[in-house]
C-alpha cells in the first residue's frame, strides 16, 4: 500500500459514509454484501437486470438498481453523485471502467475506489482520477506467493514497496532471549511494535521481555531485511 493510499482511507475516516457499488460481479458481490452485513447503507447497481435482481433476492443491499452507468445523465438520476464513496467494480470491461470512475469523479464523489484488472488498467484509472485502485487478482497471487514461500509470516501490511508492518511466529533462534538481548535493530535494522500475550498484543513490549517459540511478534522495516530473519 503506497502514501496515496493511505491518505485515502484517512479521509475516509472523516467522512459518515454511504457506499454506492457499480458492477455486480463476484468483486462487487463481496464489497456489497460485506458493508450491508456491517450495517452500512449501500446502493448496488449493475447494466445487468438479472444481477439486480439477484442482489435483491439474495438480501446483500439496501437498494439495487439496473442502470448504464457509462451514462452520466442514468449515475446522476439514480443519485449516485450524492454518495460518500463509490466502489467501480466493473474489472473486466476496461472501457467501461474507465468512463464510469471518470463520470463519478466529474460527478463530485469525494472517494472512488476502483477495480483494475491489469496494471494499465491500473495506471489508466488513477489519470481519470480514481483515488483508491485495487487490483484483486495481483494482490491475492502475491499473498499466496507469500504463504507458501514463508508460511512463517503470518500477516503484512505494505508501506510502501520496500517497507512492511509484518506479524510472524517467533523463530526458535529467539526463544528464551529478551528483546534487548536481541538487538533487531542493530543487527537486523527492524523494530518490534508488538508481541502476543495469549491471545492479546502487547504493544511497545519492554526490552526485558522474552520471546517464546511459536508465539507471534510484529514488527517494523525494510523488506529484505525482515526476509533476513532465522526462520
Amino acid at each position: 500500500m503506497n502514501l496515496p493510499s493511505l491518505r485515502f482511507f484517512r479521509n475516509l475516516l472523516k467522512d459518515n459514509h454511504q457506499f454506492a457499488v457499480i458492477g455486480l460481479g463476484r468483486f462487487g458481490r463481496s464489497v456489497t454484501s460485506t458493508l450491508h452485513e456491517l450495517g452500512y447503507q449501500v446502493l448496488a447497481t449493475d447494466i445487468d437486470e438479472k444481477l439486480v435482481s439477484q442482489a435483491l433476492t439474495d438480501n446483500i443491499a439496501g437498494h439495487a438498481l439496473q442502470l448504464d452507468s457509462t451514462e452520466p445523465a442514468a449515475l446522476k438520476q439514480a443519485g449516485i453523485f450524492e454518495f460518500d464513496t463509490v466502489i467501480v467494480g466493473i474489472g473486466n470491461y476496461i472501457q467501461e471502467s474507465i468512463i464510469t470512475t471518470l463520470n463519478v469523479k466529474e460527478g463530485g464523489v469525494p472517494h472512488v475506489v476502483a477495480k483494475a484488472s491489469s496494471e494499465v488498467h491500473s495506471k489508466l484509472l488513477q489519470k481519470v482520477g480514481a483515488d483508491h485502485v485495487v487490483f484483486p487478482e495481483y494482490e491475492a497471487g502475491r499473498a499466496l506467493a507469500r504463504t507458501l514461500t514463508k508460511p512463517y509470516i503470518l500477516d503484512r501490511f505494505e508501506l510502501d514497496p520496500d517497507n512492511s508492518i509484518v506479524e510472524l511466529i517467533v523463530p526458535e533462534e529467539f526463544h528464551g532471549k529478551t528483546i534487548a538481548e536481541l538487538q533487531l535493530r542493530n543487527r537486523y535494522g527492524l523494530n518490534i511494535l508488538a508481541v502476543s500475550q495469549g491471545e492479546k498484543f502487547l504493544i511497545n513490549p519492554n526490552p526485558s521481555h522474552r520471546l517464546e517459540k511459536g508465539t507471534a511478534m510484529v514488527v517494523i522495516g525494510d523488506n529484505k531485511n525482515i526476509n533476513r530473519l532465522p526462520i
